[in-house]
């Protein structure tokens, strides 16, 4: 399959190889004793574009274990993944933690491979995907969570997934100044993971609470300690 064509398929449902990769019981018991599988095992119930785009686009499996154990340790019930993609972090989140995940992604192919993914590993009943673009606000959660997801507006013509959506520095611009209010916005107490940041700063009501720098990326758990907001933001780099 051409990494350019949209149109699921066959593949897009069929593992690598049914005979040798281990079957979705045996990853999910692995994520959720806390232990971390080899990526390629979970890659491997991705279509073969998505697979090959994993190690640059998609959320490694051990950065969503220790995502989840923050978030375990917080008491947070429900997460959203802005710019979710295939569903790799929503569906591993909610094998390793005890939280409800919501994937917001604006491609449709991408929602729908998400959604088989949920089937495949049980967790269709507490990772749920949406379709749609990032409006004026984002769903309610206890948490939010980010890996880099607007940093694709600035790769250029050729360079990005697919060319089924429009991407421009102003896009950009404008998803970054939509997140920030929407976390100004947040009720005290939200929690916000970055992963390699989001391409802007936090507001200086989030303190940094949590940071691994263990990871081939900053891992880092901003939560929402003032009630305001006066439009500053936190000093502490957005990694």
């Amino acid at each position: 399959m051409s990494r350019r064509e949209l149109q699921l398929s066959d593949d897009d449902l069929t593992p690598v190889d049914t005979l040798t990769s281990p079957s979705p019981t045996r990853i999910a018991e692995t994520l959720r004793t806390g232990r971390c599988p080899p990526d390629r095992a979970f890659d491997s119930f991705l279509p073969e574009d998505l697979r090959a785009a994993s190690a640059e686009y998609w959320t490694p499996l051990a950065v969503a274990l220790q995502a989840a154990r923050w978030l375990d340790e917080f008491g947070v019930q429900r997460v959203v993944d802005i710019g979710a993609g295939p569903g790799k972090f929503c569906v591993a989140a909610a094998l390793a933690s005890r939280c409800e995940l919501v994937g917001l992604e604006h491609r449709p192919r991408l929602v729908a491979v998400a959604r088989t993914l949920a089937r495949q590993f049980g967790v269709k009943d507490r990772a749920c995907f949406q379709q749609g673009s990032l409006g004026a606000c984002l769903p309610a959660a206890g948490a939010y969570y980010l890996y880099n997801p607007f940093a694709e507006n600035l790769f250029g013509p050729g360079n990005t997934l697919a060319d089924d959506v429009e991407f421009s520095c102003d896009r950009f611009a404008l998803d970054i100044h939509r997140v920030q209010n929407a976390f100004r916005q947040a009720p005290r107490g939200t929690v916000v993971i970055t992963y390699n940041g989001f391409g802007g700063c936090m507001p200086a009501s989030y303190e940094s609470v949590r940071v691994d720098r263990q990871l081939p990326c900053v891992l880092r758990m901003w939560r929402k300690t003032e009630v305001g907001d006066d439009g500053t933001f936190s000093l502490v780099d957005a990694d």
